[in-house]
């Protein structure tokens, strides 16, 4: 259950492939560059607890420094390659990172956010980067032999700040041998067929949580991943064919660019080798998700988690036929579903969704957030900050974040059924929808429109896209306007910044309350 396990079974099985170059690393190789990078940071004085930070695009050298980290007992703090270098100087300084590895591509920023950050030392990864070490330099003078106290260490990874400021998630390391199995490790292989045959395709940034953990789950059960260094629909299905990928993991968004590819490039490529997708990180809307089983087949899959690990709810397709919306049962956690004043609600009734006995977690140097994601009156419980359901059947339905409900004339309205809606128009590629400022309900929907040509923005398309939603919505549910822009800002992973959609509206106020 360990790289370096498989290096001296197979030593030179491929553990991963880089898409955009055709380079391997074979389990030997990996091995012994997570030995020298555990060896360089011993050198550098660093101890079992202690902390460094990774501020990368999807290169080769991230699985290096990950699992140089993990087999040290290090913790490894993920950074966002589109983070401004104020945002990266925060992590550093909030995770204690004591050590950067930074892309040379992102050098200017790396460069400013060190100089925010005093105490923090740089290494420079591709190239140079001012006040940066030369990380190959480094690598190659350390031995290529295990650290003498090997012992597990643990990704510690910061939300993508979609609400405020981000998240650090810090789980208390086990004090386990490397190759111990992890309960990711173990749902990875028993609900999803993933085993040492797997091909995994990883089409997002290695520094999300999901990607990460799940290429790492790969490399501890002996796989092969191959990591594409962004996604693009037609390169996916190509790299699909070409390696016989059969397990990857996609977030809705991705369904959506596959789908609205021409026919005869869908049809190009031979994608039968699949034996298992994965989608996560937002809700699918249901005609989305039915048109890729009808592409497909039985093959998706679908799971609801967070970076926290609290819990994990998961749902097969043929389950989700016969459930269509639904996120899945737990199979980590108990699901419990409650008002706001804490007491649980019936099947049906949609309140904010905790996990109840699921694996403890904090946010790092704020006790406020951790205490604010907990129940009110069940400590135990602790809650992503979701809004659903459960069905008679035990499958939970999610309506939306709760700090995205808009509130308009006392009605309380989800902006996730609003987009799920929109995506579904041919001419849109990509949908917001939040509250804006109303003196008379306090606030009203607002959407903002990526449209799948960009010469289709204007005053026909909105008329056009507020009758589709007037067709087929409640009209207090519905937009009373549109906002076109060439691209939403949405994370790689595909998660929306919409706070930097909504924050110009609400500027000048001293409270998002009216």
């Amino acid at each position: 259950m360990h790289p370096s396990r498989h290096a001296e079974t197979h030593p030179n099985k491929l553990a991963y492939v880089m898409a955009a170059t055709g380079e391997g690393v074979t389990y030997a190789d990996l091995d012994a560059r997570s030995n020298q990078v555990a060896q360089m940071l011993r050198g550098l004085g660093l101890k079992t607890g202690d902390c460094i930070a990774l501020f990368m695009e999807n290169v080769r050298e991230y699985f290096e420094l990950a699992w140089g980290a993990q087999r040290s007992g290090l913790y490894f703090a993920c950074i966002s390659s589109k983070l401004t270098a104020e945002e990266v100087a925060y992590i550093l300084r909030d995770s204690g990172a004591q050590v950067l590895f930074a892309s040379a591509s992102l050098g200017h920023t790396a460069a400013a956010a060190l100089a925010l950050a005093p105490g923090v030392t740089g290494y420079a990864i591709g190239g140079a980067i001012p006040g940066c070490a030369d990380f190959a330099a480094a690598l190659a003078a350390a031995p290529a032999k295990p650290v003498a106290d090997e012992t597990s260490g643990a990704d510690m990874l910061y939300s993508s700040g979609t609400t405020g400021r981000p998240k650090g998630v810090k789980i208390p390391l086990s004090g386990a041998p490397i190759d111990a199995p992890n309960p990711l490790v173990t749902i990875v292989s028993a609900f999803y067929g993933v085993s040492a045959e797997s091909i995994y395709l990883s089409p997002a940034p290695l520094y999300h949580a999901a990607p990460l953990r799940w290429c790492m789950s790969l490399h501890k059960l002996g796989g092969t991943t191959i990591i594409m260094d962004k996604f693009d629909p037609e390169a996916y299905l190509e790299l699909v064919e070409r390696h016989g990928v059969t397990a990857s993991q996609v977030v809705p968004t991705m369904f959506v660019r596959l789908l609205k590819l021409p026919e005869a490039v869908r049809a190009r490529y031979d994608v039968s080798s699949l034996k298992s997708v994965i989608h996560a990180a937002a809700p699918c809307p249901i005609p989305i998700k039915q048109q890729m089983i009808e592409w497909w087949g039985p093959k998706i899959f679908e799971y609801y988690a967070g970076t926290e690990g609290n819990g994990f709810c998961t749902i097969t397709s043929q389950e989700w036929l016969a459930h269509k919306g639904s996120v899945g049962k737990s199979i980590l956690g108990v699901l419990k579903i409650c008002n706001d004043d804490g007491v649980e609600v019936p099947a049906g009734q949609s309140g904010t969704v905790f996990f109840a006995d699921g694996p403890k977690f904090e946010y790092h140097n704020d006790p406020t957030r951790t205490a604010d994601s907990r129940h009110p009156k069940q400590a135990e419980w602790s809650t992503l900050g979701d809004v659903g359901y459960v069905d008679h059947d035990g499958y939970l339905y999610l309506t939306d974040r709760k700090a995205f409900m808009i509130i308009s004339g006392g009605v309380n309205i989800y902006p996730q059924e609003v987009e799920n809606l929109l995506v579904t128009h041919p001419r849109v590629a990509d949908a917001a929808v939040f509250g804006i400022p109303n003196e008379d309900f306090g606030e009203e929907v607002k959407a903002a429109i990526q449209p799948l040509h960009w010469a289709d923005a204007g005053p026909e398309l909105e008329a056009e896209l507020l009758a589709f939603c007037r067709e087929h919505l409640s009209t207090i549910k519905c937009p009373r306007s549109i906002d076109f822009l060439e691209e939403l800002p949405r994370h790689p992973t595909g998660k929306l910044y919409k706070r930097l959609l909504r924050d110009k509206y609400w500027t000048g106020r001293d409270s998002t309350i009216v």
